[in-house]
């Protein structure tokens, strides 16, 4: 490895570094200003963990950053509300009880004069939720105008109605291979003329725009069709029979169904691939299904672990879909500068995979666990669905609902991501996912 990759990676790792703890302070400042704007006291927002490396207060809060930029954290009075008879119950021997505690004691140690009234539990559970959902919600704005932003102005890779190639004859693509033999017909498009550098305007006499639609088009016609190609400056009709043939499947979302196969018609050339701008519209049906395939990663999961255990510990390989942590996006960050592309080209690079690192953080901090964010937005909106049932049926009211009866739970939940999170550390640093 030359030097110059050695610093081309630094730089990746170090920009993607930049980009990580400008997201997460990204995301505190949403839980930040939304508490600040409902009167809650915020003794501190911190970015990243351990040692504190600069710090600065304002007004009653410290601002600073910490050590390890895996994270980031404020300080709200009053997480927790206290006991059953109003103040924090005495130590109990059991290692459970012990726990809720543990938890109510730090939620009130920074408690001053004054503070009785900007405390976190007193608020309205409408206002709670909307300070939990404000910290995910800030990167998923971040996500959203990142992946529009670079969809629109750069692009993605896109198959577009030019020629790159003109197959010489039908071959079954479910024979998987390229040469052809003996006794293979002509492909429709060589008899017809089609030639490398052509541009298909329009299909059997109707305008074609994209690769979907002539896609779809061919697929639909067996015979004789005629094919409307731009071919240095004018326009010029060839006419093909086109030719029943076993080609890839297709899904709902017109991608290819690895391994499936089915009849449909075929022409036999192949699409020039190109970068290609996004309008408005089709970026945000992207962004759709990129949220939905982050959704589903999140499902998952579960289902990720032994493979991911494999990688790991065994021979297996590090499948492209598999988990990414915090340093395996920082070797891919490094990689990207490494690329023997455009300078626009990484950067668009570097921003996708920032804006796919704040869409994750957006749907995990959603789920409804402690200590996540989900965790206490399902808290609030229980304690307001029992406050209000009580007011219907005309029951006294029974009270903030005391979330902290839920840190054993949450102490094992806990537990369980820091194994994944070290799980996917290890296969990060000795297996990583590379850019294929």
């Amino acid at each position: 490895m030359s030097i110059t990759t050695v610093l081309l990676t630094i730089l990746g790792i170090v920009v993607f570094a930049i980009g990580l703890l400008f997201s997460i302070a990204w995301h505190e400042l949403g839980h930040l200003s939304t508490a600040k704007l409902f009167g809650i006291r915020i003794p501190q927002y911190m970015v990243g963990f351990g040692p504190t490396v600069w710090s600065r207060k304002k007004g009653d809060t410290e601002y600073g950053i910490k050590a390890i930029p895996a994270g980031g954290y404020i300080r709200m009075i009053g997480m927790f509300p206290p006991g059953p008879d109003g103040r924090l119950e005495a130590r109990s021997t059991s290692p459970w009880r012990g726990m809720i505690e543990d938890a109510r004691e730090a939620a009130f140690e920074e408690l001053e004069p004054g503070d009785e009234k900007r405390l976190f539990y007193t608020r309205k559970p409408w206002k709670r939720v909307i300070v939990m959902f404000a910290g995910p919600f800030m990167n998923l704005i971040l996500a959203v105008a990142i992946f529009l932003g670079v969809a629109m102005s750069f692009g993605f890779q896109t198959q577009t109605t030019e020629v790159a190639g003109v197959q010489k004859c039908v071959i079954a693509q479910s024979e998987k291979r390229d040469a052809c033999k003996k006794g293979d017909p002509v492909s429709p498009a060589q008899a017809a003329g089609l030639k490398k550098g052509d541009k298909i305007v329009a299909f059997d006499g109707r305008k074609v725009d994209d690769w979907a639609t002539l896609s779809d088009r061919i697929r639909e016609t067996i015979g004789p069709a005629t094919i409307t190609v731009r071919r240095d400056g004018q326009e010029k009709t060839l006419h093909a029979v086109l030719q029943k043939n076993s080609v890839a499947e297709k899904d709902s979302n017109g991608e290819v169904v690895p391994g499936k196969f089915v009849p449909a018609g075929y022409l036999g050339f192949a699409a020039r691939t190109d970068i290609v701008p996004l309008s408005f519209g089709d970026s945000v049906v992207r962004m759709g299904d990129m949220i939905e395939n982050g959704v589903d990663s999140i499902i998952a999961l579960p289902s990720k672990i032994p493979s991911l255990w494999n990688a790991a510990f065994g021979d297996g390989e590090r499948a492209a879909d598999s988990p990414v942590g915090v340093v395996g996006a920082a070797r891919i960050g490094g990689e990207v500068m490494t690329l023997d592309v455009p300078a626009t080209n990484q950067i668009a690079m570097m921003l996708f995979l920032l804006a796919g690192f704040n869409l994750s953080l957006f749907l995990f901090n959603m789920l409804p666990l402690l200590p996540l964010d989900g965790g206490h937005i399902a808290g609030a909106l229980w304690e307001s669905v029992r406050r209000n049932v009580a007011r219907v049926f005309k029951r006294p009211d029974p009270g903030p609902f005391d979330v902290a009866k839920l840190m054993p739970v949450a102490y094992v939940v806990a537990g369980v991501f820091i194994c994944f999170t070290l799980l996917v550390l290890v296969a990060d640093i000795v297996n990583p996912v590379k850019i294929s």
